[in-house]
């Protein structure tokens, strides 16, 4: 991959098309977050500091890499939900990422390179009471 861009740009006879890494990037953390058996993804320090400071962090937990041409790499971080296979969400993240941003932006994904760095717990739901007849 080549050094960091803040957009990916192409241009024809009709004008020229920019898309920003953040927005990569939200495609990548919206597909991510919807596979089954994830719970959500990982910030680091920043994401942290930033969600303290009351700013939006849609790539959280994403970093996306442009490289020559229309390719691009993510990387994610991920908290999967405990009791799922780590390594099958794991492949279906990948396979809904790549997908999600190949038919959105029309970039090439080159990788999606997940990293769990996490196992949520998540709570059961509460019993409801029954109703009591009079």
């Amino acid at each position: 991959m080549s050094e960091h861009k803040e957009y990916w740009e192409t241009g024809d006879e009709q004008g020229n098309i920019k898309i920003s890494e953040d927005v990569i990037a939200s495609i990548a953390s919206i597909s991510a977050t919807d596979t089954e058996g994830v719970s959500g993804l990982c910030g680091g320090l920043k994401g942290d500091l930033a969600s303290i400071l009351g700013k939006k962090t849609t790539g959280k937990g994403v970093k996306v890499a442009l490289g020559e041409k229309d390719e691009v790499e993510i990387d994610l971080a991920l908290t999967i939900r405990f009791g799922v296979g780590v390594a099958d969400t794991a492949r279906a993240v990948q396979e809904n990422v790549k997908n999600s941003i190949e038919s959105m932006t029309g970039l090439h994904v080159v990788a999606v390179n997940v990293c769990v760095g996490g196992v949520s717990f998540e709570e059961p739901a509460a019993a409801e009471e029954p109703e009591e007849e009079q």
